[in-house]
Protein backbone atom coordinates (compact mmCIF):
# COMPACT_ATOMS: atom_id res chain seq x y z
CA UNK A 1 0.00 0.00 0.00
CA UNK A 2 1.30 3.65 0.88
CA UNK A 3 4.56 2.33 2.73
CA UNK A 4 4.96 -0.14 -0.39
CA UNK A 5 4.72 3.44 -2.46
CA UNK A 6 6.77 4.78 -0.54
CA UNK A 7 9.72 2.48 -0.43
CA UNK A 8 9.64 2.76 -4.35
CA UNK A 9 9.50 6.41 -4.45
CA UNK A 10 12.70 6.92 -1.87
CA UNK A 11 14.50 4.08 -3.83
CA UNK A 12 14.84 7.05 -7.00
CA UNK A 13 16.73 9.13 -4.01
CA UNK A 14 18.80 6.85 -2.69
CA UNK A 15 19.98 7.84 1.11
CA UNK A 16 23.69 9.71 1.17
CA UNK A 17 26.79 7.21 1.86
CA UNK A 18 28.45 7.04 4.58
CA UNK A 19 31.11 9.81 3.64
CA UNK A 20 28.69 12.72 2.78
CA UNK A 21 26.99 11.91 6.07
CA UNK A 22 30.44 12.18 7.85
CA UNK A 23 31.40 15.02 5.93
CA UNK A 24 27.60 16.89 7.03
CA UNK A 25 28.71 16.33 10.81
CA UNK A 26 31.94 17.43 10.58
CA UNK A 27 30.44 21.14 8.91
CA UNK A 28 27.74 20.97 11.37
CA UNK A 29 30.21 20.90 14.25
CA UNK A 30 33.04 23.40 12.32
CA UNK A 31 30.07 26.34 11.49
CA UNK A 32 27.87 25.58 14.51
CA UNK A 33 27.55 28.45 17.32
CA UNK A 34 26.85 26.23 19.96
CA UNK A 35 30.23 27.14 21.72
CA UNK A 36 32.36 23.77 22.75
CA UNK A 37 31.11 21.38 20.18
CA UNK A 38 33.90 22.26 17.56
CA UNK A 39 36.54 21.63 20.33
CA UNK A 40 34.58 18.38 20.78
CA UNK A 41 34.82 17.00 17.65
CA UNK A 42 37.96 18.58 16.03
CA UNK A 43 40.06 17.71 19.41
CA UNK A 44 43.96 16.36 19.20
CA UNK A 45 43.93 13.63 21.85
CA UNK A 46 40.84 11.75 22.90
CA UNK A 47 41.67 13.15 26.55
CA UNK A 48 41.41 16.45 24.93
CA UNK A 49 37.84 15.42 23.21
CA UNK A 50 36.56 13.53 26.84
CA UNK A 51 37.81 16.77 28.82
CA UNK A 52 34.75 18.80 26.51
CA UNK A 53 32.77 16.15 26.26
CA UNK A 54 32.56 17.08 30.36
CA UNK A 55 32.46 20.62 29.92
CA UNK A 56 30.01 20.98 27.28
CA UNK A 57 27.48 18.24 29.14
CA UNK A 58 27.84 20.07 32.50
CA UNK A 59 27.08 23.66 31.21
CA UNK A 60 24.12 21.96 29.33
CA UNK A 61 22.95 20.43 32.59
CA UNK A 62 24.06 23.65 34.52
CA UNK A 63 21.57 25.54 31.58
CA UNK A 64 18.54 22.94 31.89
CA UNK A 65 18.59 23.33 35.51
CA UNK A 66 18.49 26.98 35.18
CA UNK A 67 16.17 27.44 32.82
CA UNK A 68 13.53 24.64 34.59
CA UNK A 69 14.05 26.88 37.30
CA UNK A 70 13.19 30.36 35.70
CA UNK A 71 10.17 28.24 34.45
CA UNK A 72 8.69 27.21 37.70
CA UNK A 73 9.13 30.44 39.62
CA UNK A 74 7.53 32.03 36.70
CA UNK A 75 4.42 29.30 36.84
CA UNK A 76 4.24 30.13 40.37
CA UNK A 77 2.59 33.59 39.42
CA UNK A 78 4.47 35.38 42.14
CA UNK A 79 3.54 39.04 42.53
CA UNK A 80 5.11 42.53 44.09
CA UNK A 81 3.48 44.90 45.52
CA UNK A 82 4.88 48.63 45.04
CA UNK A 83 3.29 52.01 46.69
CA UNK A 84 3.62 54.93 44.91
CA UNK A 85 2.77 58.42 46.12
CA UNK A 86 1.51 61.34 43.93
CA UNK A 87 1.02 65.14 45.03
CA UNK A 88 -1.70 66.98 42.98
CA UNK A 89 -2.71 70.43 42.70
CA UNK A 90 -6.52 69.01 43.23
CA UNK A 91 -8.02 65.66 44.61
CA UNK A 92 -11.15 64.85 44.34
CA UNK A 93 -13.97 64.82 47.03
CA UNK A 94 -15.07 61.28 48.37
CA UNK A 95 -18.71 61.05 48.98
CA UNK A 96 -19.79 60.78 52.85
CA UNK A 97 -22.89 58.99 54.08
CA UNK A 98 -24.34 60.51 57.40
CA UNK A 99 -27.10 58.63 59.27
CA UNK A 100 -28.80 59.35 62.67
CA UNK A 101 -28.33 56.79 65.41
CA UNK A 102 -31.94 57.56 66.53
CA UNK A 103 -34.03 55.42 63.56
CA UNK A 104 -37.49 56.88 63.98
CA UNK A 105 -39.71 59.50 65.46
CA UNK A 106 -40.94 58.35 68.73
CA UNK A 107 -44.59 59.82 68.20
CA UNK A 108 -45.16 57.91 65.16
CA UNK A 109 -44.17 55.01 66.31
CA UNK A 110 -47.26 53.03 68.66
CA UNK A 111 -45.58 49.96 69.36
CA UNK A 112 -41.85 50.61 69.42
CA UNK A 113 -40.76 46.97 69.69
CA UNK A 114 -42.76 45.83 66.74
CA UNK A 115 -41.53 48.75 64.37
CA UNK A 116 -37.59 47.63 65.48
CA UNK A 117 -37.78 44.14 65.16
CA UNK A 118 -39.58 44.89 61.58
CA UNK A 119 -36.27 47.05 60.78
CA UNK A 120 -33.97 44.40 62.13
CA UNK A 121 -35.80 41.21 59.70
CA UNK A 122 -35.59 44.18 56.93
CA UNK A 123 -31.62 44.69 57.65
CA UNK A 124 -30.45 41.62 58.21
CA UNK A 125 -29.95 41.60 54.68
CA UNK A 126 -26.83 43.78 55.02
CA UNK A 127 -25.48 42.73 58.33
CA UNK A 128 -26.78 40.13 60.67
CA UNK A 129 -29.16 40.49 63.30
CA UNK A 130 -30.59 37.94 65.92
CA UNK A 131 -34.70 38.23 66.15
CA UNK A 132 -35.56 36.99 70.28
CA UNK A 133 -38.26 34.67 69.79
CA UNK A 134 -39.90 36.23 72.83
CA UNK A 135 -40.89 38.70 70.67
CA UNK A 136 -42.54 36.18 67.72
CA UNK A 137 -46.20 36.33 68.72
CA UNK A 138 -46.07 40.30 69.17
CA UNK A 139 -44.73 40.11 65.95
CA UNK A 140 -47.04 37.91 63.78
CA UNK A 141 -50.14 39.71 65.58
CA UNK A 142 -49.46 42.86 63.75
CA UNK A 143 -47.91 41.37 60.52
CA UNK A 144 -51.51 39.71 60.27
CA UNK A 145 -52.90 42.70 61.37
CA UNK A 146 -51.60 45.20 59.09
CA UNK A 147 -51.01 43.32 55.78
CA UNK A 148 -50.99 46.74 54.04
CA UNK A 149 -48.30 48.49 55.98
CA UNK A 150 -44.79 49.51 54.23
CA UNK A 151 -41.87 49.65 56.00
CA UNK A 152 -40.08 51.40 53.29
CA UNK A 153 -42.76 54.34 53.31
CA UNK A 154 -43.00 54.44 57.33
CA UNK A 155 -39.16 54.60 57.68
CA UNK A 156 -38.70 57.59 54.80
CA UNK A 157 -41.70 59.31 56.36
CA UNK A 158 -41.08 59.04 60.06
CA UNK A 159 -37.43 58.31 60.19
CA UNK A 160 -33.87 60.92 60.29
CA UNK A 161 -34.46 63.75 58.10
CA UNK A 162 -32.35 66.42 56.51
CA UNK A 163 -33.60 70.00 56.50
CA UNK A 164 -32.74 72.97 58.20
CA UNK A 165 -34.03 72.30 61.47
CA UNK A 166 -31.27 68.75 61.47
CA UNK A 167 -28.65 70.27 59.22
CA UNK A 168 -28.14 73.30 60.91
CA UNK A 169 -24.50 74.33 59.20
CA UNK A 170 -22.90 73.28 56.21
CA UNK A 171 -19.83 74.27 54.62
CA UNK A 172 -17.68 72.79 51.68
CA UNK A 173 -14.88 74.32 51.45
CA UNK A 174 -15.49 77.91 51.94
CA UNK A 175 -19.29 78.05 49.95
CA UNK A 176 -22.27 76.78 51.63
CA UNK A 177 -24.51 73.91 51.36
CA UNK A 178 -27.75 72.83 51.79
CA UNK A 179 -30.35 69.72 52.49
CA UNK A 180 -30.76 69.15 48.87
CA UNK A 181 -27.03 68.63 48.10
CA UNK A 182 -27.14 65.55 50.37
CA UNK A 183 -29.14 62.27 48.53
CA UNK A 184 -31.22 60.28 50.27
CA UNK A 185 -30.35 56.52 50.96
CA UNK A 186 -31.52 53.20 52.53
CA UNK A 187 -28.91 51.27 55.13
CA UNK A 188 -29.36 49.61 58.11
CA UNK A 189 -29.39 52.76 60.03
CA UNK A 190 -32.96 53.59 58.29
CA UNK A 191 -32.87 57.05 55.97
CA UNK A 192 -29.33 58.02 55.72
CA UNK A 193 -28.05 61.40 53.46
CA UNK A 194 -24.98 61.39 51.20
CA UNK A 195 -22.92 64.23 50.46
CA UNK A 196 -21.36 64.23 46.66
CA UNK A 197 -23.31 61.33 45.59
CA UNK A 198 -22.30 59.62 42.28
CA UNK A 199 -19.69 61.93 41.96
CA UNK A 200 -22.00 64.27 40.41
CA UNK A 201 -20.83 67.82 40.89
CA UNK A 202 -17.08 67.11 40.29
CA UNK A 203 -16.09 68.32 43.78
CA UNK A 204 -12.53 68.82 43.93
CA UNK A 205 -10.27 70.06 46.47
CA UNK A 206 -7.35 72.08 45.73
CA UNK A 207 -5.73 72.94 49.31
CA UNK A 208 -5.21 71.11 52.43
CA UNK A 209 -7.10 71.46 55.94
CA UNK A 210 -10.28 72.53 54.41
CA UNK A 211 -13.32 70.57 53.32
CA UNK A 212 -16.80 69.79 54.78
CA UNK A 213 -17.55 71.54 57.61
CA UNK A 214 -21.61 70.77 59.77
CA UNK A 215 -23.32 70.90 62.10
CA UNK A 216 -26.57 68.25 62.93
CA UNK A 217 -29.00 68.49 65.27
CA UNK A 218 -30.19 64.99 66.53
CA UNK A 219 -32.89 66.05 68.29
CA UNK A 220 -33.33 63.02 71.03
CA UNK A 221 -36.90 64.37 72.04
CA UNK A 222 -38.02 63.73 68.67
CA UNK A 223 -36.17 60.45 67.67
CA UNK A 224 -35.55 57.45 69.80
CA UNK A 225 -34.42 53.70 69.99
CA UNK A 226 -35.35 50.98 72.33
CA UNK A 227 -32.46 50.33 75.05
CA UNK A 228 -33.77 46.92 75.12
CA UNK A 229 -33.25 45.89 71.80
CA UNK A 230 -29.56 47.29 72.19
CA UNK A 231 -29.61 50.46 70.60
CA UNK A 232 -28.05 52.88 73.64
CA UNK A 233 -26.06 55.24 71.75
CA UNK A 234 -27.40 58.91 70.15
CA UNK A 235 -24.97 60.95 67.66
CA UNK A 236 -24.41 60.96 64.19
CA UNK A 237 -22.57 57.75 62.60
CA UNK A 238 -20.98 58.21 59.11
CA UNK A 239 -18.57 56.59 56.77
CA UNK A 240 -16.25 58.04 53.78
CA UNK A 241 -16.28 55.96 50.42
CA UNK A 242 -15.96 56.42 46.97
CA UNK A 243 -18.79 58.56 45.01
CA UNK A 244 -19.53 55.30 42.92
CA UNK A 245 -19.24 53.09 45.77
CA UNK A 246 -22.33 51.95 48.10
CA UNK A 247 -21.99 53.04 51.89
CA UNK A 248 -20.88 50.82 53.70
CA UNK A 249 -21.28 50.38 57.58
CA UNK A 250 -20.85 47.51 59.12
CA UNK A 251 -17.76 47.80 60.98
CA UNK A 252 -16.97 50.68 58.58
CA UNK A 253 -18.93 53.49 59.95
CA UNK A 254 -17.56 56.60 62.30
CA UNK A 255 -19.30 57.28 65.40
CA UNK A 256 -19.77 60.72 66.58
CA UNK A 257 -21.69 61.04 69.68
CA UNK A 258 -23.83 63.77 71.06
CA UNK A 259 -21.95 66.67 72.41
CA UNK A 260 -18.69 66.17 70.82
CA UNK A 261 -16.65 67.81 67.46
CA UNK A 262 -14.98 65.37 65.56
CA UNK A 263 -12.28 66.46 63.19
CA UNK A 264 -11.84 63.68 60.16
CA UNK A 265 -8.57 63.64 58.11
CA UNK A 266 -8.76 61.41 55.10
CA UNK A 267 -6.67 60.23 52.98
CA UNK A 268 -7.01 58.20 49.43
CA UNK A 269 -5.76 55.18 48.70
CA UNK A 270 -5.94 53.58 45.44
CA UNK A 271 -5.30 49.71 45.36
CA UNK A 272 -4.81 48.14 42.04
CA UNK A 273 -4.54 44.46 42.11
CA UNK A 274 -3.89 41.83 38.92
CA UNK A 275 -6.15 39.40 37.40
CA UNK A 276 -6.05 35.66 38.13
CA UNK A 277 -3.73 33.88 38.23
CA UNK A 278 -1.38 36.85 39.50
CA UNK A 279 -4.09 38.17 42.02
CA UNK A 280 -7.81 37.42 42.73
CA UNK A 281 -9.66 39.63 40.66
CA UNK A 282 -11.78 39.44 37.88
CA UNK A 283 -11.70 42.28 35.13
CA UNK A 284 -14.22 41.46 32.68
CA UNK A 285 -17.40 40.72 35.87
CA UNK A 286 -19.72 43.99 35.00
CA UNK A 287 -22.58 44.79 37.41
CA UNK A 288 -25.98 44.75 36.33
CA UNK A 289 -26.93 48.28 38.67
CA UNK A 290 -23.91 49.80 39.75
CA UNK A 291 -21.49 51.96 37.04
CA UNK A 292 -18.64 50.69 39.21
CA UNK A 293 -17.98 47.11 40.17
CA UNK A 294 -17.05 46.40 43.87
CA UNK A 295 -17.47 43.39 46.22
CA UNK A 296 -20.13 44.89 48.07
CA UNK A 297 -22.29 45.75 45.35
CA UNK A 298 -21.86 42.44 43.95
CA UNK A 299 -22.68 40.72 47.29
CA UNK A 300 -25.55 42.67 47.05
CA UNK A 301 -27.01 41.69 43.51
CA UNK A 302 -26.68 38.49 44.62
CA UNK A 303 -27.87 38.26 47.01
CA UNK A 304 -30.93 40.45 45.06
CA UNK A 305 -30.99 37.61 42.20
CA UNK A 306 -31.87 34.69 44.83
CA UNK A 307 -34.21 36.50 46.83
CA UNK A 308 -35.92 37.46 43.79
CA UNK A 309 -36.27 33.75 42.72
CA UNK A 310 -37.28 32.14 46.10
CA UNK A 311 -39.72 34.95 47.19
CA UNK A 312 -41.08 36.62 43.81
CA UNK A 313 -40.34 40.03 45.23
CA UNK A 314 -37.08 42.20 45.71
CA UNK A 315 -36.35 43.95 49.80
CA UNK A 316 -36.59 47.78 48.83
CA UNK A 317 -32.82 48.12 50.47
CA UNK A 318 -31.37 45.59 47.72
CA UNK A 319 -30.65 47.17 43.98
CA UNK A 320 -33.04 45.68 41.66
CA UNK A 321 -36.77 46.35 39.51
CA UNK A 322 -38.93 43.90 41.15
CA UNK A 323 -41.80 43.52 42.91
CA UNK A 324 -41.43 45.17 46.41
CA UNK A 325 -41.72 42.56 49.08
CA UNK A 326 -44.41 43.45 51.86
CA UNK A 327 -44.27 42.29 55.37
CA UNK A 328 -45.94 39.06 55.70
CA UNK A 329 -43.02 38.11 52.86
CA UNK A 330 -40.33 39.87 54.77
CA UNK A 331 -40.76 37.85 57.78
CA UNK A 332 -41.91 34.60 55.87
CA UNK A 333 -39.79 34.06 53.08
CA UNK A 334 -37.06 36.82 52.78
CA UNK A 335 -35.34 36.50 56.59
CA UNK A 336 -35.26 32.49 55.79
CA UNK A 337 -33.78 32.86 52.58
CA UNK A 338 -31.00 35.23 53.59
CA UNK A 339 -30.12 32.47 56.40
CA UNK A 340 -30.23 30.07 53.70
CA UNK A 341 -28.01 31.81 51.63
CA UNK A 342 -25.67 32.31 54.68
CA UNK A 343 -25.71 29.04 55.44
CA UNK A 344 -24.99 27.26 51.94
CA UNK A 345 -22.32 29.90 51.06
CA UNK A 346 -24.46 30.93 47.85
CA UNK A 347 -22.92 34.34 48.05
CA UNK A 348 -19.41 34.57 48.40
CA UNK A 349 -16.92 37.15 48.36
CA UNK A 350 -12.42 37.23 48.08
CA UNK A 351 -11.02 34.76 45.90
CA UNK A 352 -11.47 34.40 41.97
CA UNK A 353 -13.83 31.43 42.15
CA UNK A 354 -15.74 32.77 44.38
CA UNK A 355 -19.28 34.67 43.49
CA UNK A 356 -18.21 37.94 44.07
CA UNK A 357 -13.85 38.68 43.74
CA UNK A 358 -12.09 41.70 44.91
CA UNK A 359 -12.22 44.64 42.81
CA UNK A 360 -9.28 45.05 39.88
CA UNK A 361 -9.30 48.87 41.20
CA UNK A 362 -10.75 50.29 44.26
CA UNK A 363 -10.29 53.39 46.01
CA UNK A 364 -10.44 53.76 50.01
CA UNK A 365 -10.31 56.66 52.11
CA UNK A 366 -8.41 55.54 55.48
CA UNK A 367 -9.53 58.42 58.01
CA UNK A 368 -7.67 59.35 61.54
CA UNK A 369 -10.23 61.00 64.01
CA UNK A 370 -9.82 62.97 66.92
CA UNK A 371 -12.30 64.37 69.27
CA UNK A 372 -12.99 67.47 71.43
CA UNK A 373 -16.03 68.66 73.45
CA UNK A 374 -18.51 70.81 71.68
CA UNK A 375 -17.51 74.47 72.46
CA UNK A 376 -16.91 76.42 75.29
CA UNK A 377 -19.38 78.25 77.48
CA UNK A 378 -19.24 81.59 74.92
CA UNK A 379 -20.52 78.62 72.16
CA UNK A 380 -22.92 77.57 73.76
CA UNK A 381 -24.76 80.84 74.92
CA UNK A 382 -24.48 81.53 71.27
CA UNK A 383 -26.19 78.30 69.97
CA UNK A 384 -28.66 78.42 72.79
CA UNK A 385 -29.78 81.99 71.78
CA UNK A 386 -29.62 81.33 68.44
CA UNK A 387 -31.87 77.97 68.54
CA UNK A 388 -34.02 79.08 71.50
CA UNK A 389 -32.66 75.90 73.44
CA UNK A 390 -31.31 75.64 76.39
CA UNK A 391 -27.21 74.93 76.70
CA UNK A 392 -28.49 70.96 78.37
CA UNK A 393 -30.15 71.06 74.91
CA UNK A 394 -27.11 71.67 73.02
CA UNK A 395 -24.63 69.55 75.11
CA UNK A 396 -27.12 66.36 74.27
CA UNK A 397 -27.89 67.18 70.82
CA UNK A 398 -25.28 69.19 68.54
CA UNK A 399 -22.64 67.61 66.44
CA UNK A 400 -19.72 68.76 65.10
CA UNK A 401 -18.31 66.99 62.42
CA UNK A 402 -15.07 68.44 60.15
CA UNK A 403 -13.94 66.42 56.94
CA UNK A 404 -10.60 67.42 55.60
CA UNK A 405 -8.02 66.21 53.20
CA UNK A 406 -4.10 65.31 55.62
CA UNK A 407 -2.73 66.86 52.51
CA UNK A 408 -3.03 67.14 48.55
CA UNK A 409 -1.51 63.20 47.53
CA UNK A 410 -3.04 60.10 46.89
CA UNK A 411 -1.62 56.80 47.23
CA UNK A 412 -1.14 53.73 44.55
CA UNK A 413 -0.88 50.24 46.11
CA UNK A 414 -0.36 48.41 43.10
CA UNK A 415 0.42 44.46 42.46
CA UNK A 416 2.43 43.71 40.10
CA UNK A 417 3.76 40.75 37.71
CA UNK A 418 6.83 39.93 39.41
CA UNK A 419 7.48 38.22 36.40
CA UNK A 420 6.65 38.89 32.41
CA UNK A 421 6.92 36.63 29.29
CA UNK A 422 9.83 39.03 28.22
CA UNK A 423 11.25 38.81 31.41
CA UNK A 424 11.44 35.27 31.21
CA UNK A 425 12.81 34.89 28.17
CA UNK A 426 15.62 37.42 28.92
CA UNK A 427 16.13 34.90 31.49
CA UNK A 428 16.37 31.77 29.28
CA UNK A 429 18.47 33.41 26.64
CA UNK A 430 21.02 34.68 29.56
CA UNK A 431 21.59 31.30 30.84
CA UNK A 432 22.05 29.94 27.40
CA UNK A 433 24.24 32.23 26.15
CA UNK A 434 26.33 32.03 29.69
CA UNK A 435 26.41 28.82 30.00
CA UNK A 436 26.51 27.30 26.47
CA UNK A 437 26.99 30.58 24.01
CA UNK A 438 23.69 29.87 22.38
CA UNK A 439 20.95 32.19 20.50
CA UNK A 440 17.67 31.75 18.98
CA UNK A 441 19.80 31.08 15.62
CA UNK A 442 21.56 28.52 17.55
CA UNK A 443 18.57 26.95 18.26
CA UNK A 444 17.32 26.99 14.85
CA UNK A 445 20.61 25.15 13.80
CA UNK A 446 20.33 22.86 16.48
CA UNK A 447 16.78 22.00 14.92
CA UNK A 448 17.33 21.23 11.48
CA UNK A 449 20.41 19.11 12.38
CA UNK A 450 18.62 17.14 14.65
CA UNK A 451 15.37 17.38 12.05
CA UNK A 452 17.67 16.07 8.98
CA UNK A 453 19.30 13.14 10.53
CA UNK A 454 15.58 12.51 11.51
CA UNK A 455 14.61 12.31 8.17
CA UNK A 456 17.68 9.94 7.30
CA UNK A 457 16.77 7.41 10.01
CA UNK A 458 13.26 7.38 8.30
CA UNK A 459 14.64 6.96 4.95
CA UNK A 460 17.20 4.36 6.26
CA UNK A 461 14.57 2.04 8.07
CA UNK A 462 11.66 2.00 4.77
CA UNK A 463 14.81 0.98 2.30
CA UNK A 464 15.91 -2.10 4.73
CA UNK A 465 12.04 -2.52 5.23
CA UNK A 466 11.60 -6.34 3.77
CA UNK A 467 9.60 -6.96 1.03
CA UNK A 468 5.73 -7.55 1.80
CA UNK A 469 4.99 -11.57 1.02
CA UNK A 470 2.59 -12.41 -1.66
CA UNK A 471 -0.31 -14.41 -0.51
CA UNK A 472 -2.18 -16.46 -2.91
CA UNK A 473 -5.84 -17.21 -2.82
CA UNK A 474 -6.31 -20.79 -1.94
CA UNK A 475 -9.33 -21.08 -3.75
CA UNK A 476 -8.19 -20.07 -7.08
CA UNK A 477 -4.71 -22.21 -6.51
CA UNK A 478 -4.55 -25.08 -4.81
CA UNK A 479 -0.54 -25.24 -4.37
CA UNK A 480 1.16 -28.68 -4.52
CA UNK A 481 2.69 -30.09 -1.62
CA UNK A 482 6.29 -29.17 -3.55
CA UNK A 483 5.66 -25.73 -4.13
CA UNK A 484 4.48 -25.47 -0.51
CA UNK A 485 8.31 -26.99 0.46
CA UNK A 486 10.14 -24.42 -1.92
CA UNK A 487 8.05 -21.67 -0.30
CA UNK A 488 9.04 -22.22 3.25
CA UNK A 489 13.01 -22.75 1.99
CA UNK A 490 12.27 -19.48 0.40
CA UNK A 491 11.16 -17.88 3.77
Amino acid sequence: GILEKTRLCLIKKLLPDWEDRRKYHEEFASSTSFHGVHNLAHGHSKARRALWLLVVAGCLATAAWQICTRFSYYFSWPTTTTVVVQYVEKVKFPAVTFCNLNRFQAHAVSNLKVIFLIWNTVSAILQKFATEDKYSQELNDFLLGNQNFSIKDFTKKNGFYLNSSTLLECDFFGKPCYPQDFEHVFTEYGNCFTFNHNDLSARRVSLSGRGLHLLFDVQQDKFTDEPTLGFTDAGITFVVHSPQDLPRFDGLGLLTPVGTHAQVAIRQLKSIIQEYPWGECKPDIKLQYHKIYSTYGCLLECKARYIQDWCGCLPFILPGNGTECDLLKFYKCVYPAVYNIEIKGLCTVGTHNSTCPVPCEETDYPTTVTYSNFGGEKTIKYFSTKLKKSSEYIRQNLVRIEIKYHDLSYKITQQQKALTISELLADVGGQLGLFCGASMITIIELLEYIFTNFCWMCIFLLLKAPEMPQWNNPSQNQPTQKGKKRRIQEC
